[in-house]
């Protein structure tokens, strides 16, 4: 029997049980690979009621949800019940999600579950709840070094059949992005990207874009001395390493059809010059993909939506194409 994949609860408050149960109920006509959601049958009960979605569930564990995902909507329990309404986070919302991301994590290390693929959290509600980490992708990175005590660097990937980023600098003013580039970072970056995209993804050899930091990539040092001092070495270290990489190159030319046909990944500099050319051209469907981490991780590129939750008007595309993408890398990586 296949392993189907772990799907997390995400904010209960927000769209991401909205946009599971509409995945499910498309499963068929959408050829979906198997996924089981992590969470609490009765919650999702009352979600689907308030959407007037008519839905079987399935208690299950996550050895026979691939086998009952053709009937039913299989739910793996926490043990950690969800009693959030939509668009209004409550005490039960930080416990609930973190409790689904933990057991995300455990099943697919252990090998009950392909990837993982994560519905969006609210980073406010979780601090407020007191959790420790900047963010989704470091809990991830920090849980993963259950497998060999190590945490790894995490890279960012947003994903779509048109194109494909990688931020080398993520959620930074500015200022703070430019002044923590280096070239070890660029170079640390790149080999991540160039690995699992290999692995996971299936090119046998990836070719990376590099952008430059400043216009025109600095004009050979009269528009900024950066891309000369910082980025340039990177490109030679990654070059010397046997990876096909090219840069740095102006970020304004990159991002054109016929510019995007010569490289699998553009790696950029900092998260707007990365992130406003992918959510251009597939604002829908992008796929959000940790690289680095020693198991497969999607999500889809979309916040937690509180103004909509619970209304029906969620678009699933993005959690679509995110559990199309992690099956296909699970696919890729036992190949």
């Amino acid at each position: 029997m296949s392993k189907a994949l772990a799907l997390t609860l995400g904010e209960p408050a927000g769209i991401g049980p909205d946009i599971a149960i509409a995945a499910w109920l498309n499963r068929r006509e959408l050829d979906l690979p198997a996924f089981y959601l992590i969470g609490d049958s009765a919650f999702i009960t009352e979600r689907a009621r308030v959407l007037g979605a008519t839905i079987a569930l399935a208690d299950a564990s996550a050895e026979d949800a691939a086998e009952l995902f053709a009937d039913a909507l299989p739910i793996v329990k926490t043990g950690i019940a969800a009693t959030a309404k939509p668009g209004n986070p409550d005490d039960s919302s930080a416990p609930a999600a973190i409790a689904s991301i933990r057991h995300a994590v455990a099943d697919v290390i252990s090998g009950r579950a392909s990837a993982v693929v994560t519905n969006p959290i609210a980073k406010s509600v979780l601090y407020r709840a007191g959790f420790s980490h900047p963010g989704h992708t470091e809990f991830l990175a920090q849980l993963s070094a259950a497998v060999n005590g190590t945490v790894p660097h995490p890279v960012m990937m947003l994903w779509s059949p048109e194109l494909a980023v990688v931020p080398v600098t993520i959620h930074l003013p500015l200022r703070d992005a430019i002044a923590q580039l280096t070239s070890d970072l660029i170079a640390r970056t790149g080999r991540i990207v160039a690995a699992d995209l290999k692995a996971r993804l299936g090119i046998a050899r990836p070719r990376l874009a590099i952008s430059g930091l400043n216009p025109h990539a600095g004009e050979d040092g009269t528009l900024g001395t950066e891309d000369q001092s910082i980025i340039a070495p990177a490109v030679a270290i990654l070059q010397q390493d046997g990876i096909d990489v090219r840069g740095p190159l102006p970020a304004d030319t990159m991002f054109h059809e016929a510019a995007r046909k010569t490289y699998d990944c553009a790696i950029c500099m900092y998260h707007d010059q990365a992130l406003i050319p992918i959510k251009t051209i597939a604002f829908d469907d992008g796929v959000n993909v940790t690289l680095g981490l020693p198991f497969i991780r999607t999500s889809p590129d979309h916040g937690t939506a509180f103004d909509i939750a619970g209304t029906g008007r969620a678009n699933p595309s993005s959690l679509i194409a995110a559990l199309r993408l992690a099956a296909q890398m699970a696919a890729a990586s036992n190949t």
